[in-house]
């Protein structure tokens, strides 16, 4: 009885959600089980919105991971001002989404933003970010790493914490270099946090949708939650379909993932 609330809550808004999408996604006004929507889904966007998630998710993950584990590896070391370092590379981490959006739109606006002032400073013409698809996505990446980095380094940086310095004074004495240490010490023990922090964030990439709108409002980078967005006024079947389509990439991915490593151990 004591745990009733807590499986009512979660039962309630959680799972019931979850089945009414799927359950959803199948239903038209005229048939109560037909692939309809799916095919309006498919039809009205392509398949550009999965490929752009892909790879606003992958290019996203790739810099975060990267510059994450390159500061939790600094802060892993003790230093003089490491507490300050740490609590100003945690800001932006509590900046909105809608801030950092409006921020960074004005700041690689095509016409008076930062970025090309900066650049005329130099002598080169101001580039127009919104003109093309690669640029747009490299100012979307930027936006979306500034914002969510902290959070990855943090869980990098424990799973760092928790490794015995000891395992590395005698991998030392033994003779093992940084990269031995790294792949053979580093990494092994990290898994568990790496898979955490990419599930995490992947997750949360391949939703991005508050970003992309703010910053090019309109179907330059049209991501499947953005053609959720333009579809879900009509008919909410049409944003349950392209939900249950977002959850079945990721398993299918996921179960790749698993495949492939399951084969390489066996």
């Amino acid at each position: 009885m004591l745990i009733a609330p807590a499986v009512v809550y979660v039962l309630y808004l959680a799972f019931y959600p979850a089945i009414e999408s799927v359950r959803g996604g199948f239903e038209t006004p005229i048939h109560p089980f037909s692939l309809y929507n799916y095919h309006f889904v498919l039809s009205t966007f392509g398949t550009r919105p999965i490929l752009n998630t892909f790879i606003v998710t992958g290019a996203a993950l790739l810099l975060q991971f990267t510059v994450a584990f390159i500061v939790a590896s600094l802060l892993s070391k003790p230093f003089k001002g490491r507490s300050a370092f740490t609590a100003i590379f945690l800001i932006p981490f509590g900046v909105a989404t809608i801030v950092a959006a409006v921020i960074f739109h004005d700041m690689f606006s095509a016409y008076g933003g930062y970025v090309n002032s900066f650049i005329n400073l130099f002598g080169f013409h101001a580039i127009d970010w919104e003109a093309t698809f690669p640029k747009a996505l490299l100012v979307l990446i930027l936006a979306d790493s500034w914002k969510n980095t902290p959070i990855v380094m943090l869980i990098l940086l424990a799973g760092m914490s928790t490794i015995p310095s000891d395992l590395y004074s005698q991998a030392m004495v033994d003779g093992a270099g940084p990269f031995q240490r790294f792949f053979r010490i580093t990494l092994p023990n990290m898994a568990g946090f790496i898979a955490i922090a990419l599930m995490i964030r992947g997750i949360s990439e391949f939703n991005i949708f508050a970003m992309a709108l703010l910053i090019f409002p309109y179907q330059l980078l049209t991501t499947m939650t953005y053609s959720l967005f333009d579809i879900v006024n009509p008919d909410p079947s049409y944003a349950a379909a392209t939900i249950l389509l977002g959850f079945v990439l990721i398993f299918a991915v996921l179960i790749m993932i698993y495949r492939s490593k399951y084969s390489r151990v066996s």
